[in-house]
């Protein structure tokens, strides 16, 4: 069928023809014939030989003798028409089967050897393949911190090396780290890390992801968020493709003081019936699934937490449009968070 005509083997007709007009009778047949017979024969014996009378008593016992001569044989023939009958609809059945089969297989086959697809599905796979395959760069570009490229003004920061027997306790723990001289994170900052780079052309939130990977406590935030995100993609499930309801910035606000069930339930504005679905079973499923999700939910209240003490309401906002503001609504539904 890849030309557009049905394959020669195949007989579709066999789906519109009735069935051909049986010649003589059938075996049932003969057995009604024979009993209709035998009976009649019997009753003539009765009223004939035996001389028996039956009629005289008036036109009752004439319609009771009427009755008593060929209401069996009405029911034997009609006992033999309701077995033919089943016997032409079994026929049917196994012909019908028989050609459902060879029609399966017809296809089967035409679609190993040579697929029909349309140049709209063809247009819709390549336009699925080149968002995956643009979705798994950009989370490549920033899966560590040691991918992201160094500013020309920052200089690298190179490990001390003990000078002496008596350096090497310092060396170990007390040498200062790039993250306890990083200047604070801006607020700005911290929501565009949040939301993650666009593409792998989007300089200002590559820099404000560097940016936040040098405070320690944000940095712990966008690890767990990228993970999540990262198996979250590999059932399909794209935090852009989500539209959740928004949620007021004092429903926030309750959250970061500990609020938790019905209070913030608006919080969980993710009504995508196939996500929840996918993310639900992966929870029962996968227990390195499970753990992240877990693992990022508790990173999630505290950055938030420390986020909305100096957020305003439009930052609060913002913040709720990100995609690890979406991958929360979407894992804190699932875990009950909101219940």
């Amino acid at each position: 069928m890849a030309d557009g005509k049905p394959a020669e083997n195949m007989d579709f007709g066999v789906l519109g023809r009735t069935p051909a007009r049986r010649r003589g009778l059938g075996p049932g047949g003969v057995i009604a014939l024979v009993l209709s017979l035998v009976w009649i024969a019997g009753c003539g014996v009765f009223f004939l030989v035996l001389k028996a009378d039956l009629t005289g008593g008036g036109a009752g016992n004439l319609i009771l003798t009427l009755l008593a001569i060929f209401l069996p044989v009405a029911i034997i023939w009609l006992a033999a028409s309701a077995a033919a009958s089943a016997q032409v609809m079994r026929e049917e059945t196994v012909r019908l089967q028989a050609t459902i089969d060879a029609m399966r297989q017809n296809y089967l086959t035409q679609t190993q050897v040579a697929p029909d697809r349309s140049p709209e599905v063809e247009e819709k796979l390549r336009k699925l393949e080149e968002a995956q395959r643009q979705t798994e760069q950009a989370m490549a570009t920033f899966s560590t911190k040691r991918t992201l490229p160094r500013p020309e003004h920052e200089p690298e920061v190179k490990p001390r090396l003990p000078q002496g027997p008596f350096e090497v306790q310092a060396a170990l723990a007390f040498d200062p780290q790039p993250t306890d001289s990083a200047p604070p994170l801006s607020l700005d900052d911290f929501i565009r890390a949040m939301h993650f780079p666009e593409n792998a052309q989007d300089e200002v939130g590559f820099a404000a992801l560097r940016r936040a990977l040098k405070d320690r406590k944000t940095a712990r935030l966008v690890q767990a968020a990228q993970d999540v995100l990262t198996l979250l993609s590999q059932d399909g499930i794209y935090m852009d493709d989500l539209r959740p309801d928004r949620a007021r910035p004092e429903i926030w606000r309750r959250f970061a003081n500990g609020a938790r069930g019905r209070e913030v339930a608006a919080l969980g504005g993710i009504r995508d019936r196939s996500s929840l679905a996918l993310t639900a079973g992966r929870m029962k499923a996968d227990p390195i699934f499970r753990d992240a999700a877990h693992h990022f939910l508790r990173r999630f209240d505290e950055g938030f937490s420390d986020f909305a003490e100096t957020a305003s309401d439009e930052d609060i906002a913002r913040m709720g449009d990100t995609r690890t503001a979406r991958a929360f609504m979407l894992l804190g539904r699932v875990t009950g968070t909101f219940n």
